[in-house]
Formats: C-alpha cells, sequence, structure tokens
C-alpha cells in the first residue's frame, strides 16, 4: 500500500512558501475577463497573471515539462505546458488539466478592510478576487506533478490548458482546442479545478453542470424621460413592460420557469445523488448563504434544494441600465429599462437552442407596441458527466479518505463551465475529475470571495492520488 503521507507533506509546504505568495499577487490584477473589460488587452492585465503563471511553472522541479503561453490572432492567450509519463506510466494514455486566469468583476458588498483585488490572508482563508476562481488551479496542478515525481509514484503524461477567457463564456476556447488538438493526443482523462465543494469535509466529485442563456432585455417607450405627473396614464411605463415580459419566462410567485423549452428530465442516477448529497449536507445547503433577515429558501425538502440549482432552470436579473439612483430619482417617467437576463437552463439543453428560444419569446406581440429587444450575449450548454468508471470512482473516494478522513461526495453544480460541454464532445469517451475548492460560503463572483488554503491543500493531494490510480489502472 502506498504511502501517500510525504507527498501531502510536500504540497502542503509547497502551499505554504510559494502557491499562497503568487495568488496574493495573482489577486491584486484586476485580470477581468474580455466580457467585463472591453480593453483587456491594452489594459494588460490579462497578460499579466498568465506571465506571471507561465513564470512559475517553467520554474517548477518537473522532468520533462515544456510551457508556453498560446496565442491566435484577435484571441485570449491560453497557458499550455506537456509533462510526460513518468515512472514507466508510458501507455499512450494522456491527463487533460484544465483552470482558467481570467476573473469576474469588482461587486460590491465587500467588508470594510477587504476588497477584490486587495488579498487578505487569515484563518486559512485567501480573500480576494479570483484566487479560488479559478487562479489556484494552474498552481496546483503543478504541485500535484512534482509531487508524485518527487515520490517517484507514477503518471501517465499530463497536458495543461488554462484559459482566459471562461468568465464570458470561453467563446475563444474551441479554436484553441482545434489548435492544439494534435498535440494533445488521446486524452482519456480529464481533470478541471474549477468547480465546487458541497462541504470541506470531503473531496467532491462533480456530475453534472447547468448550461447559460444570458442577454439584455432592453424596452424603450420614449425617446426622452417626461414629467410623470404629466405621462403617467398615458405613456406606459418600460419597467412595468419589462416586468409583463419577464411573465413569460418565470411565474412571479414561485420563480418557477414556465416554458417547457427550458426543461429537461432529470435522470434517475443524479436524483439518487442529489438524495445522498442532501443526506450529508444537511441544513448546510441553506446556511451557506448570507440570507437578510427573515429570508426563506424557494423549497424546504433538502433533495429538492440540491436539485433546483443543478438541474432546473432559473431566471436571475443580474443588472440593469436606465434606473437612476435614488438618492437622483425625479418625478420622471423614463424612457426605457434595460435588464440584464441569466437564465440557468438544465444540463442537457443546448446553451444556443435555448437562447433563440427566450429571445423568441421575449420580443414576440411586445405590450403596448413598445420597442422591445433581447440581445444575446452568451448561451453555452451544461455539461452531464458519462458514467464514472469504476477505477476512478474507488480512486475518488480512496483519495477523500486518505486526506479528509471522510468518503467521497458527488454533487452536480449550477454554475456553467463551458469549456466543460466542448470537452465532452471533443473527448467523449474520455473520464472526468471535476472537482473545486468553492464551498460553502466561498461566495466566486460576490464579495468576499475566498480560498479554503488547508482544503486546497488536500484537494491537490487527492488529485496526484487519482492520477496515480489512472496510470496503474488495467489496460
Amino acid at each position: 500500500m502506498t504511502d501517500f503521507a510525504p507527498l501531502e507533506q510536500r504540497i502542503a509546504a509547497q502551499w505554504d512558501a510559494e502557491i499562497v505568495p503568487e495568488l496574493t499577487e495573482y489577486i491584486r490584477v484586476p485580470a477581468k475577463s474580455p466580457h467585463f473589460d472591453g480593453d483587456w488587452e491594452s489594459h494588460g492585465h490579462i497578460e499579466r497573471v498568465i506571465g506571471a503563471a507561465e513564470r512559475w511553472v517553467r520554474a517548477q522541479p518537473v522532468r520533462g515539462l515544456a510551457v508556453e503561453i498560446v496565442r491566435l490572432a484577435g484571441r485570449t492567450p491560453v497557458l499550455y505546458f506537456d509533462v510526460p509519463a513518468s515512472g514507466g506510466a508510458g501507455n499512450g494514455r494522456t491527463v487533460l488539466m484544465y483552470g482558467h486566469l481570467d476573473k469576474q468583476p469588482e461587486m460590491t458588498g465587500w467588508l470594510e478592510g477587504y476588497g477584490p483585488w486587495t488579498p487578505r490572508y487569515e484563518d486559512g482563508k485567501l480573500y480576494g478576487r479570483g484566487g479560488a476562481d479559478d487562479g489556484y488551479a494552474v498552481y496546483a496542478s503543478l504541485a500535484a506533478l512534482g509531487a508524485l515525481q518527487a515520490q517517484g509514484l507514477p503518471h501517465a503524461r499530463c497536458v495543461g490548458l488554462i484559459e482566459t477567457c471562461e468568465e464570458s463564456g470561453s467563446y475563444d476556447l474551441p479554436a484553441y482546442l482545434e489548435a492544439l488538438a494534435p498535440r494533445m493526443g488521446r486524452v482519456d482523462f480529464v481533470i478541471g479545478l474549477d468547480s465546487g465543494a458541497g462541504d470541506y469535509e470531503r473531496l467532491w466529485l462533480t456530475t453534472s453542470l447547468r448550461g447559460i442563456a444570458a442577454g439584455t432585455l432592453s424596452v424603450e417607450v420614449l425617446t426622452e424621460g417626461v414629467h410623470s405627473g404629466d405621462a403617467s396614464g398615458v405613456v406606459p411605463s418600460s419597467f412595468r413592460i419589462a416586468r409583463a415580459l419577464l411573465d413569460r419566462i418565470e411565474d412571479g410567485a414561485s420563480g418557477r420557469v414556465l416554458p417547457a423549452a427550458f426543461h429537461a428530465p432529470i435522470p434517475a442516477e443524479r436524483v439518487a445523488q442529489a438524495r445522498v448529497a442532501s443526506g450529508i449536507l444537511g441544513e448546510t445547503m441553506v446556511k451557506r448563504f448570507p440570507w437578510s433577515g427573515r429570508t426563506r429558501p424557494m423549497v424546504d425538502e433538502k433533495a429538492e434544494v440540491v436539485l433546483n440549482r443543478t438541474w432546473r432552470p432559473a431566471l436571475s436579473i443580474v443588472g440593469a441600465d436606465g434606473l437612476p439612483p435614488i438618492a437622483n430619482a425625479g418625478n420622471v417617467l423614463r424612457p426605457a429599462t434595460k435588464l440584464k437576463l441569466s437564465l440557468r437552463i438544465p444540463p442537457t439543453i443546448d446553451g444556443e437552442r435555448a437562447t433563440g428560444e427566450l429571445k423568441k419569446l421575449l420580443e414576440a406581440d411586445p405590450p403596448h407596441g413598445a420597442t422591445v429587444r433581447f440581445e444575446p450575449d452568451q448561451g453555452a450548454t451544461g455539461w452531464n458527466a458519462p458514467a464514472t468508471a469504476q477505477w476512478l470512482a474507488d480512486a475518488v473516494d480512496a483519495s477523500s479518505r486518505t486526506f479528509y478522513g471522510q468518503p467521497s461526495g458527488a454533487l452536480g453544480e449550477g454554475g456553467t463551465i463551458p469549456f466543460m460541454g466542448m470537452l465532452g464532445k471533443q473527448f467523449p469517451e474520455s473520464q472526468f475529475l471535476i472537482t473545486g475548492v468553492l464551498g460553502p460560503k466561498s461566495n466566486a463572483h460576490g464579495p468576499n470571495e475566498f480560498l479554503h488554503v488547508p482544503y486546497a491543500k488536500r484537494l491537490t493531494a487527492c488529485v496526484a492520488q487519482v492520477i496515480v490510480a489512472h496510470a496503474m489502472r488495467p489496460a
């Protein structure tokens, strides 16, 4: 039986000595995804973080390591690394390790003394934008490989693809997958370190991801604002019209998404996993969110909580234009209302088709003949994992018991990683270890985002152990 204690110790030490300092500097850089920074190229922030990651990777004591920044004209860059098989595991198999370096924007609501670009490390948590989503991934990947080689443990050939467009829907990734496919070779195992964790007590295997249909709804009723006392009752409110249009998509009382086109059958296996996960997590599935006052969840039954956030569609309004701040709001009937819509859709629904359906429903027969437009900006298909091979199920559970002392868990995630849908199509025979550090209250995309460092150390060690199992399994 392999003793993984030295490996765990090495990984923990590297996290403390190298990775936490690297991520601290990474957090300082506002490397916002292109969707949130149209001038990303001239600002140079993405270039700065990918350059820092490349330098760190290049310095790692990993035998045979090759690394480069790959650039295609007019596209965000990717970091690509290639590590040959070690320990006699040259069986023609290839492991693909994935992560991203671009970030979500600032968001308001950070606690005093905290901020998106102000790293703060306390009580084992590294606060700041992007550390957990997903700056750590490239560092954890190389730390795992370095630890394996230091302990003389085998691994298959490993290649890494670290993008800088994930938070914008990975629209540049297909071009890079096509360009790099001949170099990647036969990928039979994909490790994606960009997902969630139900708790910080075990390794979690992500089994599905929702897709997304997103865009901006614009309702215009006037060419300029007018006195509300003069016009109200004659000119229809653009906000009311927007509200009526949203009623076509969502039941305002329950939040249930109405059109059948946005629903899909939930596989029995995923229902069973939801029941098991809800039994493990209990009330923490609800308490993990920063509730205000007496606000209650949309459903009470715990398995339904899991299914609501992983397999059922849900509409969110994530932005608005045309509404002045209350302090500056006069008695004016506004000419237009714009709302940014984010519709999460089941893993098996085509994202582009859903976006087209959303546009059709919103623009058809507008109330009062108002000028209504829906401008899509993201349509991404989710992902439903293939049946887990027995070697992977055993390895995931064994690594969780080794480093956390608890059996592993399996859980769908409510977010979207467009890359997974792309990979699922490109490598249909591959097995997938999709996991991550986004556990309770880590709050990716929101204020006070943090990386739980003790959990990340153990997760890195788990990844290493699973890579060994992949290398040693029968052909």
